[in-house]
C-alpha cells in the first residue's frame, strides 16, 4: 500500500469497522513541507501525525504501521512508530531479525519497558517461506527469547514489492499476465502449511497461542474462507481496500484499477532488484526503454544507488500518490482488475467476513 495510499484516513477507517488498521511508513512525509530537503525528519515527523489523525477516526480502534526492513535508517522508523502509540508493526522487504531490538531500545528511551497487559506496541514479522520462518523465529528465540505477537505470511499474488525471486514466481505460475488461470494455488498452500508448521513448533515451546495471517490475493468471502479452511486466524487485504471511498490514494489512482483488464497487470523488476506487481501504464513504458535519471535522493531504500537504479522509486510512487499517473509507479495484487466500482471501507468489510 505504498506510498501516500494507506494513510490515517484508510487505516482509521478500517480500524473503525472492526479490522487493524495499517498505515505505510514509505515515505510517509511526502506531503511534508520540507520533505525534498530532509525527507527522514519529514516522516518521522508525519509517522505520529498520522496515528494521531487515524486515532481520531477510530479511538477504541487497533492501528498500526508497515515498516519495511529495507528502509533506510529501519530502527528510526521503528523506535518513532513505537513512541507514538502503534499498537502494532508489521515488518518485512527483508527480514526483520532486529525488530526486537529496536522496539526494546524505543520503549526504553520513553522511561520504561510497557508492560504485558497487550499496551506494548506488537510485533509482527512478513515471511514468504517456511525456510524464512524459520530463520526469524529461530533468531527471536535465541538472541531475544521471545517469538513474534503475530505472523503475516504473504503470497505471490500479492501487489508491490515481493519476497520471491522471479523464479519462484514462475514456479507458482504467478509471473504470467493470466495469473487466474496459471497459478498453482495448492502448491503455495502447501508453503503455507509448512510455514504453519514452524509457528506451531515454536508455540509448544513457549506455551501460547501466535496468531497467523495470509496475505496475498485474497479479495472476497471465497477467499478469506479458503485462507481460514488452511489453518490462518486471518487475512490481510490490500487491493481490495485501494478502490473505497476512505482509501488515501487520488481518484485517478482507483480509476487506474477500475479500468485495469487482466492483462494490464505485469511483473516488473523494481530499482532495487526486487520484483513488482503493478499496471502496464506510460511510466513503465519509458522505464523498459532505458534509464531515468534521478533529479534527487530522497534517502529510501537502503540498496539503491543514485548513480546507477534505473528511475527513483520514491518520485516514481510520489506521482502516483499525487495523481500524476503518466510518470507513476502504479503497483497492484493480482486482482486489481476486479475493482468494478468505488466502495465504503464498511461495504468491503461486511462482504469479507460474510456479513452480507
Amino acid at each position: 500500500m505504498g506510498v501516500g495510499i494507506s494513510l490515517h484516513r484508510l487505516a482509521g477507517a478500517v480500524a473503525k469497522a472492526g479490522g487493524l488498521g495499517i498505515i505505510s511508513t514509505a515515505q510517509i512525509g511526502f506531503q511534508e513541507p520540507d520533505f525534498k530537503e530532509d525527507p527522514l525528519r519529514a516522516n518521522l515527523r508525519a509517522i505520529a501525525k498520522e496515528l494521531e489523525k487515524a486515532r481520531k477516526i477510530a479511538p477504541d480502534g487497533a492501528i498500526g504501521f508497515n515498516i519495511m526492513v529495507a528502509t533506510k535508517r529501519y530502527s528510526q522508523y521503528v523506535k518513532a512508530a513505537v513512541k507514538a502509540g502503534a499498537d502494532i508493526i508489521i515488518s518485512g522487504a527483508g527480514l526483520p531479525v532486529s525488530l526486537p531490538e529496536y522496539a526494546a531500545e524505543a520503549q526504553e528511551e520513553m522511561g520504561a519497558l510497557r508492560d504485558d497487559s497487550g499496551k506494548r506496541t506488537k510485533l509482527a514479522p512478513i515471511v514468504s517461506t517456511a525456510k524464512s520462518a524459520a530463520v526469524i523465529f529461530r533468531l527471536w528465540d535465541r538472541k531475544y527469547r521471545r517469538v513474534p505477537d503475530l505472523v503475516v505470511i504473504e503470497g505471490p499474488l500479492a501487489g508491490g514489492h515481493l519476497g520471491f525471486s522471479r523464479e519462484r514466481l514462475a514456479e507458482y505460475g504467478a509471473d504470467t499476465e493470466d495469473v487466474e488461470h496459471t497459478y498453482k494455488r495448492e502448491d503455495y498452500d502447501q508453503e503455507v502449511r509448512e510455514i504453519l508448521k514452524v509457528v506451531k513448533s515454536y508455540e509448544e515451546k513457549y506455551g501460547a497461542h501466535i496468531p497467523v495471517v495470509t496475505a496475498g490475493g485474497i479479495y472476497d468471502r471465497e477467499d478469506v474462507i479458503h485462507q481460514l479452511s488452511l489453518g490462518a486466524d486471518g487475512i490481510q487485504a490490500a487491493t481490495r481496500f485501494v478502490t473505497t471511498r476512505e482509501c488515501d490514494a487520488p481518484e485517478c489512482y482507483k480509476q487506474a484499477y477500475i479500468d485495469a483488464g487482466p492483462g494490464d497487470i505485469v511483473i516488473t523488476k523494481s530499482p532495487v532488484g526486487m520484483p513488482g506487481r503493478a499496471i502496464v501504464n506510460p511510466f513503465l513504458k519509458e522505464a523498459a526503454g532505458g534509464r531515468i535519471p534521478p533529479e534527487r535522493c530522497f534517502q529510501c531504500l537502503e540498496k539503491c544507488d543514485p548513480a546507477s537504479t534505473p528511475y527513483c522509486i520514491t518520485q516514481a510512487l510520489v506521482n502516483a500518490a499525487e495523481g500524476n499517473l503518466d510518470h507513476a509507479l502504479l503497483f497492484c495484487g493480482s486482482n486489481a482488475y476486479r475493482a468494478e466500482r468505488i466502495e465504503t471501507v464498511e461495504e468491503v468489510m461486511r462482504e469479507l467476513m460474510g456479513e452480507e
